[in-house]
């Protein structure tokens, strides 16, 4: 077994062991993405070697070896800021330039210990869930080289399946912390909207879609993770406060818990999903939960009408600028220039009526969560699909009408900024990994930890690696 096969909390009693140093820790980590990042392309972007080990040494000689994430190589995905890496956000629109400096979550990684080395693949914009870009090309699946990684964590996940890194760092609009940990075999949780702060730039007070968060091969590195990154910024109006999650989790079990799943909620799905997530939710009752299946309990089209309105809301504030330079916007992405176009048309009433949909499917859930402990959905409409695809045309003969529609099952936790955290729940017939998303009330992080770990210790599916790694 090779010692990059353990999780955080393994690697973090080794080195305090002192059975390996930051600077062994290093060489086997840039070792292993030689071996396997050529045929994955995960890992972007990184420092030089000699740069990379002399921080690792730098570390070793002056570090607090008490941080939580003291001598732990990490790589951070490439649409936030890491002091001295390039953030290319997969787009041709920037210069090849450092970073100036980190980005408020970053910063309290590399604070914690963390030597931030390189930087992980995504989607231009971080827009669609599959993983390639004209910059640096397609994150490939470790389980199956030819089929898509997800996104746009997709390079996160797959450099954690792979075993190049034992955390990871992602960030979550529409599934991007959920469809690729299930498609990658691992974890990975969008916190509640505000725990985990982005930066203090532009309005601060009515875009509530997208939120960073962590990814890990199991529910106890998730927490350490979480409560590094998470925490207030006194710029930011909508901050949450500060929790040790590793500890607070530790109250919560499946057993006894009162779960809805929510069925297929009239959605399509590729054959085997609904059958795969019938069984984890048949494994949640063997593990002392209570399970009821509920019906439709908001209407979905009127979902997903809110939904892509906010989403061309957002989108359209963030890279208008782009758009109206007239040279740059033909470096845009076609799904880009789409939520540009359609953000344009919007109206001040069309934003307000989209608004109060979220509002009131948010009230319906927090009725809902008086009476459940959690809710479950499959973290995709499909297994993963050929790499070479822009996205799926259709899904079990239904035509998909946007590059995004075959992730809809991801918007009523998102669209509200519920938590939720991905579980590995196994592998179809075709070999390929699933997962379910276990949702719960906003502010119930640590309970979801907790389900989540109890979960991970009865199935723990997060251990079988991939082909590659």
């Amino acid at each position: 077994m090779s010692i990059l096969d353990l999780d955080l909390a393994s690697l973090r009693a080794t080195l305090s062991a002192g059975k390996i140093s930051a600077h062994e820790l290093m060489q086997e980590t840039l070792a292993k993405i030689d071996a396997i990042n050529p045929q994955v392309n995960a890992i972007i972007s990184p420092l030089d070697p000699d740069m990379c080990l002399d921080a690792a040494r730098r570390a070793d000689e002056h570090g607090d070896p008490t941080r939580p994430l003291h001598g732990i190589p990490l790589a951070i995905k490439d649409l936030a800021n890491a002091k001295g890496l390039w953030t290319s956000m997969g787009s041709p629109l920037f210069p090849m330039a450092p970073a100036a400096k980190d980005d408020i979550f970053v910063k309290r990684m590399r604070d914690a210990g963390a030597i931030i080395f390189a930087k992980t693949n995504t989607p231009e914009f971080g827009l669609g869930s599959h993983t390639f870009n004209p910059v640096h090309g397609r994150t490939a699946n470790p389980y199956d080289i030819t089929k898509s990684a997800g996104g746009s964590s997709g390079g996160a996940a797959v450099a954690l399946a792979t075993r190049m890194v034992s955390i990871a760092d992602g960030s979550d609009m529409m599934g991007s912390l959920r469809n690729p940990a299930g498609w990658n075999n691992v974890f990975g949780m969008r916190p509640s909207w505000g725990l985990v702060p982005s930066e203090p730039l532009g309005d601060m007070f009515l875009h509530q879609l997208s939120t960073n968060g962590p990814m890990a091969r199991t529910p106890t590195d998730l927490a350490v993770l979480l409560t590094v990154q998470a925490g207030p910024d006194p710029r930011q109006p909508h901050g949450r406060p500060a929790q040790d999650f590793l500890r607070d989790m530790e109250q919560f079990d499946l057993k006894g818990a009162k779960i809805a799943y929510l069925g297929d909620w009239g959605l399509p799905y590729e054959s085997g999903i609904l059958d795969i997530t019938q069984t984890a939710v048949d494994q949640m009752r063997a593990l002392g939960a209570t399970v009821d299946q509920i019906s439709n309990p908001f209407d979905m089209p009127a979902l997903w009408d809110s939904w892509v309105t906010l989403r061309h809301w957002e989108v359209t504030n963030k890279l208008s600028p782009f758009y109206h330079d007239a040279a740059k916007r033909t470096l845009l992405k076609p799904a880009a220039i789409w939520e540009i176009d359609n953000g344009l048309r919007l109206s001040a009433a069309q934003i307000h009526a989209a608004s109060l949909i979220r509002s009131q499917w948010f009230a319906k859930t927090v009725q809902m969560f008086e009476e459940y402990d959690a809710f479950v959905l499959p973290s995709a409409q499909s297994w993963p699909f050929a790499g070479d695809l822009v996205h799926p045309a259709q899904i079990n003969g239904v035509p998909m009408d946007t590059y995004h529609r075959w992730m809809q099952v991801v918007v009523p936790a998102g669209l509200i900024g519920l938590p939720v955290v991905n579980l590995p729940i196994g592998f179809g017939a075709n070999g390929l990994p699933a997962g379910i998303q276990l949702i719960g009330g906003r502010g119930a992080d640590a309970k979801l930890l907790g389900m989540a770990n109890a979960w991970h210790r009865a199935y723990p599916h997060a251990n079988t690696k991939p082909p590659l790694s």
